[in-house]
């Protein structure tokens, strides 16, 4: 029988930090963009939903 430990995603504190600033970065894209800046929020929206919320799911902190 699997240990319940190990179905777990196992996210630590900054995994958790860096999903926070993907979702503060996503706020503010948005709002830019109802704004009608079409230069700087896709931009935002690219660099949060393609480069940190990834890494915020994948990036293992180091074991103690």
């Amino acid at each position: 029988m699997p240990n319940k430990n190990d179905t777990r995603i196992g996210l630590g504190k900054a995994n958790y930090l860096l999903l926070i600033v993907a979702a503060i970065i996503l706020i503010l894209g948005y709002f830019i963009m109802s704004l009608n800046e079409i230069t700087i929020s896709p931009l935002l929206l690219f660099l949060a939903y393609v480069v940190i919320i990834p890494v915020a799911l994948l990036w293992k902190p180091k074991q103690k």
